[in-house]
């Protein structure tokens, strides 16, 4: 189960929040925010982590 962590602007800033979150270790998903079949690179998205790790999330956004 996956639960919303973080909105980003578009794409590339989507991109560079997984790898962030991704490089200590968390597990982590981007989905256009909207329709799927409609999304550019511009388009909103939505930064996923597993439910109940949120914290783990919030320690490494401390770190940097």
């Amino acid at each position: 189960m996956w639960t919303d962590y973080k909105k980003a602007s578009n794409l590339m800033s989507a991109q560079m929040w997984k790898d962030v979150l991704e490089g200590d270790g968390l597990p982590t998903k981007i989905l256009p925010d909207g329709d799927i079949l409609t999304w550019s690179e511009r388009s909103t998205f939505r930064v996923l982590v597993p439910k109940g790790r949120e914290h783990v999330a919030d320690e490494i956004l401390r770190k940097l």
